[in-house]
C-alpha cells in the first residue's frame, strides 16, 4: 500500500515537473510560426509596406478620406458577426465591433457619413480590394491574399 502511494506521489510530481518545464525549441518554433488572427491588405498598386495604425484607423472610420499620395481610401469591413472582425476592431480600432456601430450609427443619423461596405467573407473581401484602387481591408491570417498587397502595422 505504501509502495503504491509512494508510486503515484512520484507520478505526479513528475507530470507536473514537466507541465512546468520550458517549451522546447521545436514547440517554441511552431509558436512563433502562428498565423495571425488577421492581416491589413491594400490594393496590389500601391506602394505601402507599413502603415501607421492610427491612420489605418482613421481610414476605417472615415476621419481620413485620403492616402498620404492622394487618392481615395476606399476601406471594407467583414461582416459584423466575424472574429476576425471583432480582433481588429479591438486591436486597430481601439473599440468594440458595438461602439463602432454606434460610432456610425450617429454620424448616419446626423447626415454626416456612411461605414464602409461589409463583406460577407475573408474571400469577398480581397476581392473588393483586388478590384478597386485605393481600397483596403482586413482578413484572417490564414486567407489567401493573392492579388492584394499585405501591410504591416506600426
Amino acid at each position: 500500500m505504501r509502495i503504491q502511494r509512494s508510486l503515484v506521489l512520484a507520478l505526479l510530481l513528475a507530470s507536473a515537473a514537466v507541465a512546468q518545464a520550458p517549451l522546447s525549441p521545436n514547440h517554441a518554433g511552431a509558436q512563433a510560426l502562428a498565423v495571425p488572427a488577421f492581416r491589413v491588405i491594400i490594393h496590389g498598386g500601391s506602394a505601402h509596406a507599413r502603415l501607421d495604425r492610427d491612420f489605418v484607423a482613421n481610414a476605417f472610420l472615415r476621419k481620413a478620406s485620403r492616402w498620404p499620395q492622394g487618392g481615395a481610401i476606399r476601406p471594407v469591413d467583414l461582416h459584423s458577426q466575424s472574429a476576425v472582425r471583432q480582433k481588429f476592431s479591438t486591436q486597430v480600432l481601439r473599440r468594440s465591433v458595438a461602439a463602432v456601430r454606434i460610432y456610425w450609427q450617429q454620424l448616419i443619423f446626423s447626415g454626416r457619413g456612411l461605414p464602409p461596405p461589409e463583406m460577407a467573407s475573408d474571400l469577398e473581401v480581397v476581392r473588393y480590394v483586388a478590384r478597386n484602387a485605393g481600397s483596403i481591408g482586413y482578413v484572417s491570417g490564414s486567407t489567401d491574399v493573392g492579388g492584394v498587397t499585405v501591410v504591416s502595422l506600426d
